[in-house]
C-alpha cells in the first residue's frame, strides 16, 4: 500500500471547517468506485455463445456451474435456482413444517428471515455478536424451546459463523440447520468450504455478489433425498415430462445465467485473494484511528469479504454515523449502510418481535461499509486513507 504523509489521528483534533462538505477542499474530486459489477469479453462471449445456440433454459451451462460451484465449495450436491430468496425458500420446505419455531438472525437481510414467515414458521430471532456481527449461538441457546426445529444462520459480509458452536446446539436439540451463505461464495470454515457444513447452504448470484450474474442463487447439500426433493420443487415436482408426483415451483436458473456463472467463476478464486488483501489493507488504516475498528472473523473462518463493514465508536465523535458517511462521501470515498435496523424492526416483521436484541439494535447505527472489491487501486486506499483520518479528526469528540 502507498504511504501517505497524513498522521494517525488518535487524539489529534480537526475543523469541520476544512471537510470538503463544509466547503473545503476534498481528497478526491473523483469518487472511489464502491463496487466493481462489469462483465468481462470473456462472460459476454459465455452469454452469446448461449444466445447463438438457441437453448436457453437449464441445460448443460447450469449443470457445470452446479458441478463447479458444489466441489469448489466442498459440498456433494448443488442445484442452481433463479435467485438466492428462491434458493432460501427451496432449502426451508422440505426442512421445515408449518407451525414450527426457527432461529434467525437479528442482524441480516431480511430475505433470510421472510422466507422463514413464507413457509409459515415462526421466526424466534437471536441477537448478534458485537464483534463478528455474526448470531450469537450463547443467545440462541437460550432461546430453544419444545417447539423449535432448526436455526438458520447467516454467514454475513462474507464471514462464516462459529460452525461448530451452531451445529453442536442444533446436535443437542435436535435441529435442522440452515446456512444463508449469499454473501461468502468461497468462504471455508477450518479448511474445509462452507458447502459441507449444515443441511442445507443457501447462495446469491445478484449482480453485486462476490459471484455475481445479474441474478440467480443455487442450493447445496450433501444428502441424496434432500437434493431430490430441492430438485422436485424446484421444478413443478416434475418426475418426468409432465408427470407431476408433488406440488412446486418454477424456480429454474436459465443457460445464460448459468455461462456468465461459469465464466466468472474462472476468475473468483483470484478475485477472493485480492479481496482479502484488501481487506488487510483497510485493517491498516483503520488501526491508525481510534473510535473505528476493523471487522474480526470468526475463530476458524476465512473470510471473503463480500463487504469490508466497519463499527463507529460514537462515543469517540461528535457526529453521528450517518454525518460521518456523509462527511466521507464529500472526501470522494463512498460507503453503504447494512443495515439501517435489526429484522425485528422491519414493519413487515413486527408481529414476531417478541425478543430483545440489543447488539443488533445497537449495530444499526454504528456500522458502515467501505468500497471493496477486487479492482481497487493503491490510489484508492490512499484516498480512504487521506479522508478517513481527515473526517476522523474534525469530529473528534
Amino acid at each position: 500500500m502507498s504511504t501517505t504523509t497524513a498522521s494517525p489521528v488518535s487524539s489529534a483534533v480537526g475543523s469541520t471547517l476544512d471537510l470538503a462538505i463544509s466547503g473545503g477542499t476534498p481528497v478526491s474530486k473523483t469518487p472511489i468506485p464502491f463496487m466493481s459489477t462489469g462483465l468481462s469479453s470473456a462472460d459476454v462471449d459465455a452469454a452469446t455463445a448461449v444466445l447463438k445456440s438457441g437453448m436457453l433454459r437449464a441445460a448443460k451451462k447450469c449443470e457445470e456451474l452446479e458441478t463447479r460451484f458444489a466441489q469448489i465449495s466442498g459440498a456433494k450436491h448443488m442445484m442452481t435456482c433463479a435467485n438466492g430468496t428462491c434458493a432460501l425458500q427451496l432449502a426451508y420446505e422440505p426442512l421445515f413444517q408449518r407451525g414450527d419455531e426457527v432461529l434467525v438472525p437479528a442482524w441480516s437481510y431480511i430475505a433470510t428471515v421472510s422466507m422463514i414467515v413464507a413457509r409459515g414458521c415462526t421466526p424466534v430471532f437471536v441477537d448478534a455478536i458485537p464483534e463478528t456481527f455474526q448470531i450469537d449461538v450463547n443467545d440462541a441457546a437460550k432461546k430453544v424451546t419444545a417447539k423449535t426445529r432448526g436455526i438458520a444462520a447467516t454467514h454475513l459480509y462474507g464471514c462464516p459463523v462459529d460452525i461448530d458452536a451452531v451445529q453442536a446446539l442444533a446436535q443437542k436439540h435436535g435441529l435442522k440447520v440452515v446456512y444463508d451463505a449469499a454473501q461468502s461464495h468461497l468462504a471455508t470454515y477450518k479448511g474445509k468450504g462452507i458447502g459441507a457444513f449444515g443441511d442445507a447452504v443457501t447462495y446469491s448470484f445478484y449482480a453485486t455478489k462476490n459471484l455475481g450474474t445479474g441474478e440467480g442463487g443455487s442450493i447445496s447439500c450433501n444428502d441424496d433425498g434432500l437434493a431430490k426433493s430441492i430438485k422436485l420443487l424446484r421444478s413443478h415436482g416434475e418426475t418426468d415430462k409432465y408427470l407431476h408426483e408433488h406440488i412446486g415451483y418454477n424456480y429454474r436458473m436459465n443457460d445464460i445465467t448459468g455461462a456468465i456463472g461459469c465464466s466468472r467463476l474462472d476468475r473468483l478464486p483470484d478475485q477472493t485473494k485480492t479481496r482479502q488483501k484488501n481487506a488487510s489493507k483497510f485493517d491498516a488504516i483503520l488501526s491508525e484511528i481510534d473510535g473505528l475498528i476493523p471487522p474480526t472473523t470468526t475463530p476458524g473462518a476465512e473470510a471473503v469479504f463480500h463487504l469490508y463493514v466497519v463499527k463507529m465508536d460514537l462515543s469517540k465523535f461528535r457526529c453521528t454515523r450517518d454525518e460521518f458517511c456523509k462527511a466521507l462521501m464529500a472526501e470522494g470515498v463512498p460507503t453503504a449502510v447494512h443495515y439501517p435496523r435489526s429484522l425485528p424492526k422491519q414493519p413487515a416483521l413486527a408481529t414476531w418481535n417478541k425478543n430483545d436484541c440489543p447488539v443488533a439494535d445497537a449495530l444499526s447505527s454504528q456500522v458502515f461499509a467501505l468500497p471493496m472489491h477486487h479492482d481497487l487501486t493503491e490510489e484508492h486506499f490512499r484516498v480512504v486513507r487521506e479522508a478517513l483520518n481527515k473526517v476522523a479528526a474534525a469530529y473528534r469528540a
